[in-house]
């Protein structure tokens, strides 16, 4: 399996240090439903998931922001979304008040999106590119520069799952294209299996941030 030998230095993590104050009072409170509230689960875009037996690596700074997320949810969002909803409520028929509807849509999609943010906290592993810096071996959080067959050059920069951003050139590490590259290095020449045939890769240039 690609997860077990891919060398990447791991920093062991336990849910309960990964964020801090998430299981207090304010936790609680914001996981409370209301009795006529919808199924969560029907809300929202679909989550990204995470195939089974793949451990869910995640770069240092990726980790930082999905710690953030959740308490600034917490914090600012849903209480402001809560007085949106307890003023609406007071304003005649709910089922007409589109400022009701909506905040208590909004707070379905906040209190969902913790629960998710919270669980992949709790299994994430942190792994560190720049311990790679100096490397020509692609690795998870390589920047990868490569050359199709008809000559074209791209870079992607190889992420977790959950932090992965395609417009900003970055893939997830189990993406097909990722998983062609790993453990290649410059100069070697890969295939990747596309719905129109094989293809083949040549890694032009690998480089990873620098420590610190």
């Amino acid at each position: 399996m690609l997860a077990a030998d891919h060398p990447c230095p791991l920093t062991d993590v336990k849910s309960a240090a990964l964020a801090p104050g998430l299981h207090n009072g304010r936790m609680n409170k914001a996981f409370t439903r209301e009795s006529d509230a919808a199924d969560d689960e029907d809300d929202g875009a679909p989550l990204p998931s995470l195939p089974a037996g793949v451990r869910n690596y995640i770069t240092p700074q990726g980790y930082r922001r999905l710690r953030e997320e959740p308490m600034a949810l917490l914090d600012h969002e849903r209480p402001k979304m809560v007085e949106v909803v307890s003023w609406a409520a007071k304003n005649g028929d709910r089922s007409e008040n589109g400022d009701y509807l909506y905040g208590k849509k909004r707070l379905r999609e906040i209190d969902r999106r913790i629960r998710f943010l919270t669980k992949r906290l709790g299994i994430a592993e942190v792994a560190d590119p720049s311990l790679h810096h100096g490397s020509d071996q692609v690795f998870f959080g390589a920047s990868v520069t490569y050359a199709i067959e008809a000559g074209e050059e791209r870079t992607i920069t190889i992420k977790g799952i959950d932090e992965a951003d395609n417009l900003q050139g970055e893939v997830s590490w189990v993406a097909p294209i990722a998983r062609a590259l790993l453990k290649a290095r410059e100069g070697d020449e890969v295939t990747l299996h596309t719905p129109g045939g094989l293809q083949h890769i040549e890694v032009l240039a690998v480089r990873y941030p620098k420590p610190g």
